[in-house]
């Protein structure tokens, strides 16, 4: 039934897809280079190509070695794809003499300004890893189980890169996810209560090419893109039953919390305190551990679990009588999707 697929940018393309499924006639491909913020553009994409006609039933996947890529076992077989730092170095050949060679550093530049410039205590990004951590005890596919991380752990945790400690970063896992976008009239017909895509958008930061050269570093390409996609939904931040935000940084969820217009510019700190985000609290945040402690799957993961959120389908970290929820994607030091999603009432 397949007529169109969107891979995120990766090591795989659509047509390998296919050929592996057994997909005899594709009629739409696509593939959003946007970094993390990938997968949401990717169900973005996938909604309007078939509100559009232009397909019926679209397949957005992601597989990713980001852990044995880069620490092969004695054992595995030679991975012909092997993932490289000399990659970034050459995406990044501007930071790459000056020793930032990774993530951590590259975000670090303006994570750093965030902090100072809005005295972001630690303990708020540590709120948001503490509730990452603890939603991944409920989630049997998480990579951090066992117990859940205290404020004091937290705050013991190695810096990698200020303000960024080791606990500040996501976890990087091999792992894989997808989904099926179709017409909502044919969902219907599903063995499983639609979710339905209301809204949606994608932004930039102004200017995209560069961090440095950017008027506003902290002007994130979220900023733009939540009010559109709001608007196109007709519904506030507010009616938010919980949020799943991409969370390749502690810090970088702060950011994006300000930019859906949940909190001030500094303000996250306040909203993240007493448990808010917490299952229980008003925004269950990463119900499923997210990036911070379920895995790195490129924010993929992150779609699937807003989908069985609205099913209610999500187990012990159900945030009960949900109805609306969003997911956003972050890529490229500043490059934003959002969608938002609703349980079919019909």
């Amino acid at each position: 039934d397949v007529d169109g697929i969107i891979p995120p940018p990766g090591f795989v393309a659509w047509d390998e897809i296919a050929a592996h499924l057994g997909v005899p006639d594709v009629r739409y491909t696509a593939c959003p280079q946007m970094g993390g913020a990938s997968p949401t553009a990717a169900l973005i994409n996938a909604s309007m190509a078939i509100a559009t006609g232009m397909a019926n039933v679209v397949l957005i996947t992601i597989g990713w070695n980001g852990y044995s890529a880069i620490r092969p076992r004695p054992d595995a077989r030679p991975n012909r794809r092997r993932f490289s730092a000399a990659f970034f170095d050459v995406v990044k050949n501007y930071y790459a003499p000056y020793g930032l060679r990774s993530a951590p550093w590259w975000y670090s530049l303006y994570l750093q300004r965030y902090v100072k410039m809005y005295g972001v205590p630690p303990e708020a990004a540590g709120e948001v890893a503490l509730a990452c951590r603890a939603h991944a005890q409920l989630n049997d596919k998480a990579l951090m189980r066992g117990r859940p991380l205290t404020m004091e752990e937290y705050l013991a945790s190695t810096y990698i890169s200020e303000p960024l400690r080791k606990l500040d970063c996501c976890v990087e896992t091999d792992c894989a996810a997808a989904v099926i976008v179709t017409t909502p009239e044919r969902a219907r017909d599903m063995p499983h209560t639609p979710v339905i895509v209301i809204g949606g958008a994608e932004g930039h930061p102004d200017r995209p090419d560069e961090l440095i050269n950017r008027k506003d570093v902290l002007d994130l390409g979220l900023d733009r893109a939540a009010p559109r996609a709001f608007a196109m939904a007709g519904v506030k931040p507010t009616d938010m039953d919980f949020l799943q935000i991409y969370d390749c940084f502690t810090h970088v969820v702060l950011l994006e919390l300000e930019a859906l217009g949940l909190a001030p510019r500094g303000g996250a700190a306040d909203f993240v305190k007493n448990g808010n985000i917490q299952l229980g609290g008003k925004y269950p945040l990463n119900t499923h551990g997210g990036l911070m402690s379920q895995g790195h799957c490129w924010g993929m993961n992150h779609i699937v679990e807003a989908t069985r959120q609205l099913r209610h389908e999500a187990g012990a970290a159900q945030v009960q009588n949900c109805e609306l929820g969003l997911v956003t994607g972050y890529g490229d030091l500043g490059d934003a999707s959002i969608a938002i999603l609703a349980r079919s009432t019909s």
